[in-house]
């Protein structure tokens, strides 16, 4: 069995709706040695998704064959019958490159990883500026039906109490405050 290369990760978890994507793609512009980690998934692709781009797109069977095959470093059924997980290859094709893995993920996922990588992770929790922010920021979306969005509505209810077992909680009130602040942290954690 190879060695596999050790490297960081820096994990963003909140609810879906917190920021937690632009503040990562903001990230991404300012640290040219991050790279982010495509989770594969088994929901269709929403609106300019591209597969490989913004996430791995599969079956539910290919997705299922490749947890029984171990090839996942975690995963969960985030939505009834919807797979969302990291697969091992890809933080190892991050790592091999000599760049630091930065996830957009899940706040289980972000957890499951923080605790699979413990010393080597950086674990950021988005926070909202209240549920009801959150559920008029979910609602503008416009992407999902009124079933989804009370699927979402009680998952957030529920992350937002995971909060304080993630390294460190950013408040994002004001998104240019949280980006600085989110530069801030990344730029600590990257300088040895």
């Amino acid at each position: 069995m190879t060695e596999e290369p050790e490297g960081k990760l820096i994990i963003f978890s909140a609810p879906s709706g917190a920021g937690k994507t632009t503040i990562v793609r903001h990230l991404l512009t300012k640290f040219p040695n991050l790279e982010f980690s495509i989770s594969a998934t088994t929901r269709e692709a929403r609106g300019e998704e591209v597969n490989g781009k913004d996430y791995y797109f599969i079956s539910k069977e290919e997705f299922l064959h490749r947890i029984a095959k171990k090839q996942f470093v975690e995963f969960e059924e985030v939505y009834s019958g919807t797979f969302y997980g990291t697969l091992r290859e890809e933080i190892e094709r991050i790592w091999s490159t000599g760049k630091t893995v930065i996830f957009d993920i899940d706040v289980e996922g972000g957890l499951h990883l923080k605790r699979k990588y413990d010393g080597q992770a950086m674990a950021i929790f988005v926070q909202p500026p209240s549920l009801d922010v959150l559920k008029q920021r979910l609602s503008g979306r416009g992407t999902d039906s009124p079933q989804k969005l009370l699927e979402r509505f009680d998952k957030a209810e529920k992350e937002l109490n995971y909060a304080p077992k993630f390294d460190i909680i950013l408040k994002n009130h004001d998104l240019e405050t949280a980006c600085n602040e989110a530069e801030a942290l990344v730029r600590s954690f990257l300088t040895p």
